[in-house]
């Protein structure tokens, strides 16, 4: 096979682990994979490709993220620090059997990413920073639960903020729904990134380049990269099993970003206007998608 992984005999017990035989399961699949890589598509590997009890894994792990957003949405305002927003974070993963995914990965010092107003994504939480009206924040999560790894984030308004940042995070999140609208099994992944880029840029926003989407399941970053200005028709074919993210990181000025922080983490928009985030995770399957965390 393309892919150089191990092909069962038609006979044989099939890969995905369902106890069916090869040749009822996934043989047809397999050869139609290794069709579209011999006509030169970019085809994942099998072992990207989520199987049914991977699919039930990772829904536990979302059931814990979504959650944490749950309970943040549920407690954060003015006054909030984005340090207790962190012990929110942890507390209440650890508490539903799971790990923060973030607490150390890479050296990153904190259970999540908090990014308000101009910082783009990866802001650290700090007992000196605090929430004010007006400010909108990125609340990053990211769980593992028995292996599994989950992955969503939330755009938050604290207090009353501007018209402008409002529409920001609107249009940002509709930019994410345009995106799953794009999703088609055995489609193109460049079709998602080219659908939130027309609808960022029809709205006078730009999409940050450098940052993207990601395959997550058994890792917390898998391939493919997902990007959020690509062209239609091209890149990764979006294969029933394969699981990722979109998560368009959304600007009101320039696409330009600055990594310069001391931290060597936090990213910022390089003329300081305000940016935006959502998250989803999905799996492509045979005639749509699932929706896994949100």
């Amino acid at each position: 096979m393309y892919d150089g992984l191990p092909t069962p005999g038609r006979n044989d017990e099939c890969w995905c682990g369902s106890g069916k035989k090869y040749k009822k399961c996934h043989l047809d699949f397999d050869e139609r994979l290794e069709a579209l890589y011999e006509a030169g598509e970019e085809v994942p590997p099998r072992d990207l490709l989520k199987t049914a009890a991977d699919i039930e894994g990772i829904k536990r792990s979302a059931e814990v993220n979504a959650g944490v957003l749950d309970y943040v949405a549920e407690r954060i305002a003015p006054g909030t620090t984005t340090e207790q927003i962190d012990q929110w974070v942890h507390d209440y993963t650890v508490e539903h059997g799971a790990i923060p995914a973030p607490l150390n990965y890479e050296g990153f010092p904190k259970s999540v990413c908090t990014s308000i107003n101009e910082v783009v994504c990866h802001g650290i939480p700090d007992a000196d920073e605090t929430l004010a009206a007006g400010d909108i924040v990125n609340v990053d999560c990211s769980t593992i639960k028995d292996g599994y790894f989950s992955d969503s984030s939330r755009m938050f308004c604290i207090g009353e903020v501007s018209p402008e940042a409002a529409d920001l995070v609107r249009v940002t999140k509709e930019a994410v729904e345009v995106g799953l609208a794009a999703v088609k099994p055995w489609g193109h992944l460049g079709d998602i990134g080219a659908a939130v880029n027309a609808y960022a840029q029809e709205h006078g926003y730009t999409v940050v380049r450098e940052f993207g989407g990601h395959g997550i399941g058994l890792e917390f970053h898998e391939d493919p990269f997902v990007s959020f200005v690509s062209e239609p028709g091209t890149g990764c074919v979006l294969v029933p099993g394969l699981c990722f993210t979109i998560e368009p990181m959304i600007n009101a000025g320039a696409q330009e970003i600055d990594m310069s922080d001391p931290n060597g983490w936090t990213v910022r928009t390089a003329d300081r206007s305000l940016t935006a985030q959502w998250e989803v995770q999905l799996v492509i399957t045979e005639d749509g998608y699932e929706l896994l965390s949100w």
